[in-house]
């Protein structure tokens, strides 16, 4: 009787039931490149139903160059924001970017970041190599954006990353 018991409470257990909630520990976005909309100061990632989203000011990203050991602080305000976004399908820069949001996909749900984490941009020249002089040209500045410290909240849940590389922002000359 004792080993029929204990087998059905083995079962319950691994067959427990799930009530569907999404919980998100954390998020990939690696592979994907930064996009930025033509008319509005937004970057953002795409990754399926996933969107990683950057609204800061373009000030934060002048044309010259920082230190490495000195970026540039930007601190998460009501200005500057990141929040992470979970739709209901695919979502593309027509989806973000739109003036009037498209009815589908929709937001599943949103984790925003909350004030006092910061973003560090370290900012380094681009140049490409002249074809006839053979020298170095300057063509424009790479952005690497760092979140440190950011702690993403929803209405269910929270998690922190202490750092995350969100990528490398290009501005031309």
């Amino acid at each position: 009787m004792k080993k029929v018991f204990g087998i059905l409470l083995g079962i319950l257990l691994v067959t427990g039931c799930d009530d569907g909630d999404l919980v998100l520990e954390s998020f990939n976005f690696s592979n994907a490149p930064i996009q930025k909309c033509s008319d509005k100061m937004l970057l953002f990632k795409t990754s399926g139903e996933e969107l990683l989203l950057l609204d800061i000011p373009a000030s934060n990203f002048p044309n010259e160059v920082t230190p490495p050991d000195e970026p540039r602080i930007v601190t998460i305000s009501g200005t500057n924001k990141v929040l992470y976004r979970k739709y209901s399908g695919n979502v593309s820069s027509s989806t973000i970017c739109s003036s009037i949001p498209p009815a589908a996909p929709s937001v599943a749900s949103e984790w925003t970041a909350s004030t006092g984490g910061t973003i560090q941009i370290v900012t380094t020249e681009k140049t490409t190599i002249d074809p006839v002089t053979n020298e170095p040209v300057l063509t424009g500045y790479n952005h690497q954006i760092k979140f440190i410290n950011i702690q993403f909240v929803s209405t269910d849940n929270t998690f922190v990353f202490e750092e995350y590389l969100f990528g490398t922002y290009t501005t031309n000359l």
